[in-house]
């Protein structure tokens, strides 16, 4: 791909063949050039104007490509960054990518490969948010909050590093989840996802890592578990927060060593695989509490990734109404309705607590419910107010007080009921709202027999 003549790039390395070689090969494809042969020269230059891009050494006498890469950063955050790399440093690079490069490039460099990267890392960095939406599989949006996500995204899944995902809930972390997968060379492998908050205490680590003949009542076969099925592909450990701790340790040695044994089997299993996981709490915060294992969360967290929520990134709004919109449509094998400014403004101006998920749910009510082609402001106050689940809402549950001598079970059983509805059965929003994890509320709903799936 040849860039305009506008296109701009510094290449940095202490090693004078690599730098003439780079240089050549950059300008014959159209590239303005500069070179420096080490750290401090390169910041000189980066001072002095900016560049599109920077090809820059890992390592040189004089410092390393991290400084060369804050400094481009400082100078133009709109400046992509491509490392040079030597097999042996690639756990730098990794490291340097979690900072905010782009991509890197294994030593000795075939320019062929530089030059193709160099123009894709070129295309995101460039991508500016347009009249058309980006779509990415499910992921739909335009903001440059997104496109940045995106873009570290597309980086981190070229590496084969482990990812760890902590974005609020609604927001796509699992299409998230599968687009690194979807933009990794594992792409046409198997993508297994198992919610640790979803399967029982007592059977996740047969669902993770499988288990032998015998091994529990009820188990007559050997059974594979997820770690196995996503052999030489990915597999998604969705709301690792709510991983036991009993369970951590095994956990933590399935991702050191990829290798693990089947519940009730002495036999070692090993595997290929890439780990994704995520949260919707801070990790961090829970190792802090005494909550998660240390040495487990900076086993995973190798490459950081958030998802903005939906109130930061407004400009997403309309045209994932508009997405919405048509893909309800034809589900319902209808038309698809017009949007009208009105109702396109009313949903902006909402803050969206429940995130993407939120608006979607909204949308295939509104649809489902209005009877109209025409969908104005009017639908969105008919259709909203009766379903608010704000946090601002709340209050109205505490205005009943409970009657004198009512046993405590029936409070909290009442409480938790009240929630339920307020979030539309949403568990995940209610158990924030209560300050309690997932797996506790669904203890509690099967504790005090509420019907499950009303609260899905």
């Amino acid at each position: 791909m040849t860039m305009n003549a506008e296109s701009s790039v510094m290449v940095v390395d202490d090693e004078p063949g690599i730098r003439t070689a780079l240089r050549a090969n950059f300008l014959r494809h159209g590239w303005h050039v500069e070179t420096a042969s080490g750290v401090r020269e390169a910041i000189r230059a980066l001072q002095l104007r900016e560049f599109d891009l920077v090809v820059t050494d890992m390592r040189m006498p004089d410092g390393n490509g991290m400084e060369v890469m804050r400094a481009a950063r400082n100078s133009s955050p709109s400046t992509a960054v491509i490392l040079l790399t030597a097999y042996g440093s690639v756990p730098d690079a990794v490291t340097a990518m979690r900072d905010g490069a782009l991509d890197y490039v294994t030593k000795p460099v075939p320019f062929d490969q530089l030059q193709a990267t160099a123009a894709q890392v070129m295309q995101r960095a460039k991508q500016v948010p347009g009249e058309e939406a980006l779509t990415t599989g499910d992921i739909v949006g335009r903001s440059t909050l997104l496109l940045r996500t995106l873009q570290r995204a597309r980086a981190a899944a070229a590496t084969g590093a482990d990812v760890l995902i902590e974005a609020e809930s609604g927001t796509g972390k699992e299409l998230l989840a599968k687009f690194i997968h979807d933009s990794s060379d594992r792409c046409d492998k198997p993508f297994v996802a198992v919610n640790c908050a979803a399967v029982p205490e007592t059977l996740l680590e047969s669902e993770l890592f499988g288990h032998g003949r015998g091994a529990f009542t009820g188990a007559v076969a050997s059974r594979p578990g997820k770690f196995e099925l996503a052999n030489g592909g990915t597999i998604l450990l969705d709301e690792i927060g709510e991983m036991p701790l009993n369970l951590q340790p095994k956990l933590l040695r399935a991702l050191q060593e990829r290798e693990f044994e089947r519940l009730g089997e002495g036999r070692v299993v090993r595997v290929d695989i890439r780990v994704v996981a995520t949260t919707n709490v801070s990790l961090a915060e829970m190792v802090e509490r005494g909550q998660f294992r240390a040495d487990l969360y900076y086993r995973l967290n190798v490459i950081p990734l958030s998802l903005p929520p939906l109130r930061d990134r407004r400009d997403d709004i309309p045209v994932l109404a508009v997405h919405f919109a048509e893909q309800f449509a034809t589900q319902r094998k209808m038309g698809v309705p017009r949007l009208r400014e009105d109702f396109l403004d009313r949903l902006q101006s909402h803050s969206w607590p429940g995130n993407v998920r939120e608006l979607a749910n909204f949308m295939r009510r509104v649809i489902t419910l209005s009877g109209t082609m025409d969908i104005d402001a009017d639908c969105f106050d008919t259709e909203f107010h009766p379903h608010s689940t704000t946090r601002r809402s709340l209050p109205a549950l505490a205005k009943v007080p409970a009657a004198a001598g009512t046993p405590i079970r029936e409070i909290e059983r009442q409480h938790l009921e009240n929630t339920l509805a307020l979030t539309d059965g949403n568990r995940t929003h209610a158990a924030e709202m209560l300050g309690i994890s997932l797996r506790t509320l669904r203890n509690k709903i099967r504790e005090y027999g509420l019907p499950p799936r009303r609260y899905a």
